[in-house]
C-alpha cells in the first residue's frame, strides 16, 4: 500500500467513525457490523482505486460495472420507498439510526415487497463491484468479510425491527427475502 492510499483511507476511515460513533459502542445494533463493513470495504476500494478504469474490455471489468450499476439502482429504489412511505420521526429513540432510518411506518412495496434490506443489498452489490476491479484472493477474502458483516447487520437490524413493528414485521418476513428477490 502507497503512502496516498494509506491516507485517504485514514482520512475516509475517520469519517466512517465520526459517522458511525454511536454505533460502536453497542454491539447488538447493526450499524456496529455496518460500520465494519463499510470498513473492509474500505479497505477494498483503497487496494483496487489504481485498477478501477484498467482494462475496461475484460470480463472482470464488466462484471465489476454491472454490479456497481445495480448497487446503485438499488439504493435509489430502496431510498425512494424509505421516503415515500416510511415516515422517518424522531419519536422513534433508537439513537444509532440515521434520520432517515427512523421510520415510524413498515415499508412493505416497491423494492421493499421483494427484499427486506435494498440498502445492504445495495452495499453487497458494491462491495462485489470493488471486489471484481481486480479480483485477487485477498481482496475477494475481503469481499466475503464484508458479506458476512452485512448479513449481521441485517440480522440485528431485523431483531430491532421485531421490537419495533412487532407481528406486522414477522408477517412481513415471512413473505419477503432478505437479499434477492425470491431466493434469499
Amino acid at each position: 500500500m502507497e503512502v496516498w492510499q494509506l491516507l485517504v483511507f485514514v482520512g475516509l476511515s475517520s469519517a466512517l467513525t465520526v459517522v458511525s460513533w454511536r454505533s460502536l459502542g453497542n454491539p447488538r445494533s447493526h450499524g456496529f457490523y455496518r460500520f465494519f463493513a463499510w470498513e473492509v470495504m474500505l479497505v477494498m476500494l483503497v487496494l483496487n482505486g489504481p485498477f478501477w478504469f484498467e482494462n475496461r474490455d475484460a470480463v472482470h471489468q464488466q462484471i465489476s460495472w454491472v454490479l456497481l450499476t445495480t448497487s446503485l439502482a438499488v439504493l435509489f429504489a430502496g431510498l425512494h420507498q424509505m421516503r415515500r412511505f416510511g415516515r422517518a420521526t424522531e419519536q422513534r429513540q433508537d439513537d444509532e439510526l440515521f434520520a432517515f432510518e427512523r421510520t415510524s411506518q413498515l415499508v412493505t412495496s416497491g423494492i421493499f415487497a421483494y427484499i427486506r434490506h435494498p440498502m445492504y443489498c445495495s452495499l453487497l452489490l458494491l462491495a462485489w463491484g470493488i471486489a471484481w476491479k481486480q479480483p485477487t484472493t485477498l481482496v475477494m477474502l475481503l469481499a466475503l468479510a464484508s458479506s458476512v458483516l452485512l448479513w449481521l447487520a441485517a440480522r440485528c437490524e431485523e431483531r430491532e425491527s421485531l421490537a419495533y413493528f412487532g407481528d406486522a414485521y414477522r408477517d412481513y418476513m415471512a413473505r419477503s427475502r432478505m437479499f434477492v428477490p425470491f431466493i434469499f
